[in-house]
């Protein structure tokens, strides 16, 4: 029987309820963040990250395992909060707000450091956007230091594509590019006149951009949980590398963590 007008116009309407749900299916929970999303999930790792800004030293720290979200609006995921504010149909397309945590350090740490002052924690705030594709996951975020330490403001570009996926290991992989402003580069590589000293002479880092490589796992291990780790690798860019208290422009991070889902 031909469909008329009206049958197909009944058709439609009659699958327009189920439309949100079908759009919904096509999100990508792996690449939704860097951290492939294990659901709500609590617990503690250990990370490994140069000692100051540019050394060939590593320190490491105890980290929070935070992987939880409410209403699919708000969310924490590792060193990022934030809430997303607007939506396309599909959510396939997200724009909100972030903020992101900023490591410092402690001048004694570094041995091209000591004597100059320590740099404080801090805390970037701005807009976020996330796009995914069937190819991966583009996310955007621009964001400026809350706190008092830098008041620079930093831009960050990242695609994150799913390299694993199974019931047992799942695996991201992501590139990515950050600007950072003049401020933001001169607090944390800059040597201020007060600070120079024999073989650390003064210096005012400029703009610039560096550039993000590196992988993100999640397996699971007992009944509830789950082991998160990572590895990021960072190039220094030359407004950063030239400064002298930069002694590799490799900077790398690691971690691993262990996590429960509630």
């Amino acid at each position: 029987m031909r469909p008329t007008p009206t049958r197909i116009a009944l058709i439609l309407a009659a699958a327009l309820p189920t439309l949100p749900a079908i759009a919904a299916d096509r999100i990508d929970r792996q690449t939704e963040t860097a951290i492939p999303r294990t659901g709500n999930l609590y617990g503690l790792g250990i990370g490994v990250l140069p000692a100051t800004s540019g050394s060939d030293e590593l320190r490491s720290m105890v980290l929070p395992v935070i992987q939880a979200s409410y209403a699919d609006r708000f969310y924490i995921n590792a060193l990022r909060a934030g809430v997303w504010l607007v939506d396309s149909d599909d959510r396939r397309l997200r724009i909100g707000l972030a903020a992101d945590a900023r490591f410092g350090w402690e001048a004694d740490d570094g041995r091209r450091t000591k004597g100059m002052q320590d740099r404080d924690f801090g805390v970037d705030v701005g807009p976020a956007l996330r796009w995914q594709t069937d190819h991966g996951t583009l996310n955007a975020q621009w964001g400026f230091d809350a706190g008092s330490g830098s008041k620079g403001q930093s831009a960050q570009l990242q695609f994150v594509r799913a390299l694993i996926r199974g019931p047992g290991l799942r695996l991201n992989g992501l590139v990515g590019i950050t600007w950072n402003d003049r401020r933001m580069n001169n607090y944390y590589y800059g040597v201020a006149a007060s600070e120079a000293a024999p073989g650390r002479p003064a210096y005012t880092a400029g703009a610039g951009t560096q550039l993000q490589a590196g992988v993100n796992g999640a397996w699971p291990a007992g009944e509830r949980g789950s082991v998160l780790f990572g590895l990021m690798v960072t190039r220094l860019g030359n407004a950063q590398a030239d400064s002298p208290i930069v002694e590799t422009r490799i900077q790398p991070l690691a971690y691993v963590g262990y996590g429960w889902t509630f």
